[in-house]
């Protein structure tokens, strides 16, 4: 059976004495529940201290980006090697704010997610649609061609061990949320997709989440959905109660 996931992507918020007072707040307040995983994506100058602070917690700690290369000439960038140096377990990969303003491609979404494979990251791989895609009935076409694009040449023991978080572009930090029946929609799909892409088994045990204005009010729903194993959380995610309300969501 398939467990949740909350994980929070702090973007570009916080200075580390704030990152630090989140983790103090929230690494002795997790629930004690094997069915709930929380996860903080946080900017690469609080990695470190975070992970330091996560030890003998359940909070695991990821990154919001890196490189799909180990080392080079690529000024101003972060490599998965350096990531794993640090300890951090996790990474979100082809975020539509990475896709819509640092020029991502589906292409370099693989690249990076064969790339944290290959230093022992887990992908957190987001996919999703713009307003002008749903409204034109684009959804599902496009995000089937981003997962598949996405998870080219994976084994499917990888595929089974990743995931996927459907994030409609339209919903993020809008204040808008995709229904709780059409992000479930969205969601099966993927699920289809990635069945048919390697067999039914790993179908049924890969994590898909839903990300897109996530708050305490909107979680129970969505997470009583079939084919939501949990959230991508931005701005929810930066206050520690709010974050503890949310995984404390995934218990029940």
């Amino acid at each position: 059976m398939r467990h949740k996931v909350i994980a929070g992507n702090w973007k570009m918020n916080k200075v580390l004495s704030e990152a630090d007072q989140f983790a103090e707040s929230v690494t002795g307040k997790l629930p004690k529940d094997d069915n709930v995983e929380a996860i903080v994506c946080a900017p690469f100058p609080f990695l470190p201290s975070l992970v330091e602070k996560a030890k003998g917690s359940r909070l695991k700690v990821g990154a919001q980006n890196m490189h799909f290369e180990e080392s080079g000439a690529y000024t101003g960038e972060v490599s998965p090697m350096m990531l794993e140096d640090l300890g951090v377990t996790h990474v979100v990969i082809g975020h539509s704010e990475r896709r819509e303003q640092f020029a991502e491609t589906d292409e370099s979404v693989n690249k990076k997610v064969h790339a944290a494979f290959n230093h022992g990251l887990t992908p957190i791989v987001c996919v999703g649609e713009t307003l002008e895609q749903r409204e034109a009935n684009e959804t599902m076409s496009h995000i089937e061609r981003q997962v598949r694009t996405g998870l080219k040449k994976l084994s499917d023991e990888q595929i089974g061990t990743l995931m996927i978080a459907y994030e409609p572009i339209w919903a993020i930090g809008t204040g808008k949320t995709a229904s709780s029946s059409d992000a479930d929609q969205v969601c099966s799909l993927i699920r289809r997709v990635v069945k048919d892409m390697t067999s039914e088994n790993i179908a049924e045990q890969i994590i898909i989440q839903y990300g897109g204005s996530v708050k305490p009010a909107n979680i129970d729903e969505l997470l009583e959905q079939p084919d939501i194993d949990g959230a991508l959380v931005g701005g929810a995610s930066l206050d520690p109660d709010s974050f503890l309300q949310l995984v404390e969501a995934g218990t029940t």
